[in-house]
C-alpha cells in the first residue's frame, strides 16, 4: 500500500544530465603565497571576466601537498566558486576536508582546425579524369563544424554570450563591461568595447575580428591582455584581426 502510494504521488526531484562549464584553474606551484600572490595578480589583470564562475582547481603537475583550504578561502573571496579538484590521489584525501571531490574532465571534441585558402586556385579535375584517378588519392571529407552563432543585437554592459563548440558572429556593438565568449572564433560588426575571448577551449587558432576595436580585454587560448591605456592611432577603433603567435596576443589592421 505504501509503495503504491509513493508511486502515485508527485516526484519532489528528478535526475537529468547537464554539462557544466568550468574554467580551470591549474597550479604551478604548491606554496601557499606564491598561489595566492599570482591569484591576486590574474584576478586584477582581468577584472570581472572570471568572476562568478565555477572553477576545477588542476594540481596534477603539483608533487607537493597543497593548503586547499586556504586556496578556497582565496578563491571565494574573489567570487570564484571552487566545485572540484584534480589532483594525484596521495595530495587529495585533504581536499575533501575543504568539501571539493576529485573530478575528471573529459577533453572537448576537437573543433575542425581552420585552413587558410591556397594562393593559387586549386585546379578541380574533369569526371573523365576522376574516374581514372585511384580511389586512395582521393581525400577524406571535411569534417562538418556547428553553424555560427549569430547575435543581431548590441550587448549592453553585464550580458555574455557563449559560442559553445561554434564561432560567434556579432552585428552591433559590445558595450563596456559586456562579454563574448566562443570555441571557435569572435566576429564583431560594430565596436568591440568589452571583453572578447576567443578559442575559449585551447583553440590557439582562433582569431578575433572586429570593424572597431577599443576593448577591455582581449584572449584567446587562455592568453589575454587587459587593455588599460589607449591602444595605438592605427588600431583604436578601427577594423582589426587579432591572432595569438608564439604565446603572443598580435593585433594587425584589416586592410580594405
Amino acid at each position: 500500500m505504501n509503495d503504491q502510494t509513493h508511486a502515485k504521488g508527485p516526484q519532489a526531484l528528478d535526475f537529468k544530465s547537464a554539462t557544466l562549464y568550468a574554467v580551470r584553474v591549474v597550479l604551478r606551484s604548491a606554496d601557499t603565497a606564491e598561489q595566492l600572490a599570482a591569484l591576486s595578480q590574474r584576478m586584477k589583470d582581468a577584472g570581472s571576466f572570471f568572476e562568478d564562475e565555477p572553477v576545477v582547481i588542476d594540481a596534477s603537475a603539483i608533487d607537493a601537498p597543497v593548503d586547499w583550504a586556504t586556496l578556497v578561502a582565496a578563491l571565494r573571496e574573489h567570487k570564484l566558486h571552487p566545485v572540484g579538484i584534480i589532483a594525484h590521489p596521495d595530495h587529495a584525501d585533504n581536499a575533501i576536508d575543504s568539501g571539493l571531490p576529485h573530478v575528471e574532465l573529459s577533453n572537448p571534441p576537437a573543433r575542425p582546425q581552420a585552413q587558410a585558402a591556397p594562393d593559387k586556385e586549386v585546379p578541380v579535375l574533369s569526371q573523365a579524369a576522376q574516374q581514372e584517378a585511384p580511389a586512395a588519392a582521393a581525400p577524406p571529407p571535411p569534417a562538418i563544424a556547428p553553424a555560427a552563432l549569430i547575435i543581431n543585437r548590441q550587448l549592453r554592459s553585464g550580458q555574455r554570450i557563449y559560442a559553445r563548440h561554434t564561432d560567434l558572429i556579432v552585428i552591433g556593438a559590445v558595450s563596456q563591461g559586456a562579454e563574448v565568449v566562443a570555441d571557435g572564433n569572435i566576429h564583431v560588426y560594430g565596436p568591440l568595447r568589452g571583453k572578447a575571448m576567443a578559442g575559449a577551449r585551447g583553440d590557439a587558432k582562433a582569431r578575433i575580428f572586429t570593424t572597431e576595436l577599443d576593448p577591455e580585454l582581449i584572449a584567446i587560448a587562455g592568453v589575454y591582455r587587459i587593455i588599460e591605456t589607449r591602444l595605438d592611432a592605427q588600431l583604436r577603433n578601427k577594423p582589426v584581426v587579432v591572432t595569438l603567435e608564439d604565446d603572443t596576443l598580435r593585433f594587425d589592421p584589416l586592410s580594405s
